[in-house]
Formats: structure tokens, sequence, C-alpha cells
């Protein structure tokens, strides 16, 4: 009898014990208060645990002031609608989400990638 091999998966695997970091997702909502007038608001949408890996950090100078810039990447299960129109709060610190890449194409995890907010 001839064996015939397993194909080979080469996605990320997934190690819960690396996430221990709590996020929140949030999206930016408008709507409309008790008077009529318009509320525009961060609300949160969703809430995972995430591992986070520093990418890389840049200082510019640009018109004589002094621009740093650090990029993150949270690695998260996959979650559907998870998109860079959102923010992501992570210890009280607003991150911009640049990117939102499914891994391997396997919809098993995630990767985020962010930067800081200028505050």
């Amino acid at each position: 009898m001839k064996r015939i091999p397993k194909p080979i998966v080469e996605a990320q695997k997934l190690n819960t014990g690396e996430m221990r970091n709590k996020i929140e997702i949030q999206e930016y909502i408008e709507s409309v208060n008790e008077n009529g007038y318009p509320i525009e608001e961060w609300t949160t949408k969703h809430i995972l645990w995430a591992k986070i890996k520093t990418v890389k950090g840049s200082e510019t100078i640009s018109a004589s002031a002094e621009i740093n810039t650090n990029t993150y990447r949270f690695i998260v299960r996959y979650t559907q609608g998870l998109n860079a129109k959102q923010r992501l709060i992570f210890r009280g610190q607003h991150y911009d989400i640049q990117a939102v890449l499914n891994d391997d194409e396997v919809m098993n995890t995630q990767t985020i990638i962010a930067t800081i907010q200028n505050q």
C-alpha cells in the first residue's frame, strides 16, 4: 500500500498563551443626540486578546519639529470586520490602524499594523 503524504500547511500556529494583552478596537460613529444635534464619537466594537511586537521606531525632523513614529504589530484571532478606518487602544494609548492582514489567508489570525496617535 502506497503512503499518501499529508499536505503541508505553513499557516501561523496559534499560541494563545502569547496573546496576553487586552486591546480595544473602536469605530468612529456619527449620531444625533436627544436635542437633534449631531454627535461624533468613538465607540468600542471589539475587545480582543493580542500578542504585541514592535516593528520599528523612527525619528524625523520636519519644519523644525522632531516627529517620532513607532509602529507596532498586534496579532489577534481572526475577527471579521476589522479595518483601517478603526482605531486601537492599548493601555490607554490610542493607535491609528494602518492595515489589517489575514495571516497566510487561512482566517486563523490577523496582524494589525498600527502607529501611535499624535496626542
